[in-house]
């Protein structure tokens, strides 16, 4: 642990703040928090601890969701401008607009979507979740959004469903391509490939396992556990530097050499520091909004999500 390091979490400790990390965030923010997760995983982590004050290193969906189920904390995005591309794909007047083309359906929004998506949506749900809370969600017709690609995933494990999907996708992911999966499983033929369902069809079906991001970790470990030595990783860059870390013994490669999404390498060390020292604003909602929002993750919960 190197002295910045130290002085933030001596801070935070001081502060009665929460420092959460995503798992695409870089090592050396990592290494500063208290927890590190999936994006609603360290939410809900936030809302049943203690702390006053979060500092959530992610992007703005992420530290909107902290805020969302913790209303009553104080909660810091520390690079404000990291924000999620696919989640800005789609707009609530999007939303309305489908929901008007099909009075029927419901309405599943991904996580990944912003506290005014959520709001005119009828319950949310993670990348581990999607298929039970869409399984679940009553009705025949669902509008999915923004995510065409794991909404894709989600109907080809829903076939008694017809999923409406938006034309959303994560940049980071979907520019993966089909021979990128093929030139990797050339490279190394004895590698088990663990994909995220927020990659392309044509990319999916060449994975031996495909989950969450945590769902990915844990599988190798699962797998490195009973002798699988060599992996390759479908999801962003961080991913693989976890497992590189964790897992020395093992060989882990990315499937395509461009799986890193510059929103979430923009935290630094420094700005979880300028958060604890005042020096950035806090994140604010609209609160009949956030209200809203709040409902569509409750029913994800209460539907096993």
């Amino acid at each position: 642990m190197n002295n910045l390091t130290e002085q933030i979490r001596a801070l935070a400790k001081q502060k009665n703040a929460l420092i959460l990390a995503h798992y695409y965030q870089s090592l050396d923010v990592q290494a500063c928090a208290d927890k590190v997760g999936d994006s609603f995983a360290l939410a809900k982590y936030a809302k049943d601890t203690g702390a006053e004050i979060i500092i959530l290193c992610g992007v703005r969906f992420m530290a909107e969701s902290a805020k969302i189920l913790s209303p009553n904390k104080t909660v810091y995005l520390p690079a404000p401008l990291a924000g999620c591309p696919m989640a800005d794909m789609v707009t609530p007047d999007d939303v309305l607009l489908l929901r008007a083309e099909h009075p029927d359906a419901a309405v599943v929004c991904y996580v990944n979507s912003s506290a005014a998506v959520k709001a005119v949506s009828d319950v949310c749900c993670t990348s581990s979740s999607a298929v039970k809370i869409v399984n679940k969600t009553p009705g025949k017709n669902i509008i999915f959004v923004p995510d065409q690609n794991l909404g894709g995933y989600v109907a080809e494990q829903c076939p008694d469903k017809n999923i409406i999907l938006f034309t959303g996708f994560c940049p980071t992911h979907h520019k993966i391509s089909e021979q990128d999966i093929l030139d990797a499983k050339a490279a190394h033929p004895d590698a088990v490939a663990l994909v995220h369902p927020e990659c392309r069809t044509e990319v999916r079906k060449h994975a031996d396992y495909l989950g969450s991001t945590a769902g990915i970790i844990n599988r190798a470990k699962e797998l490195f556990a009973v002798g699988t030595r060599s992996f390759l990783i479908g999801t962003e860059i961080g991913v693989l530097e976890i497992l590189q870390r964790d897992l020395p013994d093992a060989e882990v490669y990315s499937i395509g050499s461009t799986f890193t999404c510059p929103n979430m390498k923009k935290t630094t060390p420094e700005d979880i520091l300028a958060c604890l020292n005042g020096e950035r604003g806090e994140l604010t909602l609209d609160e009949n909004e956030s209200r809203m929002a709040r409902l569509t993750l409750e029913k994800m919960v209460e539907l096993g999500g």
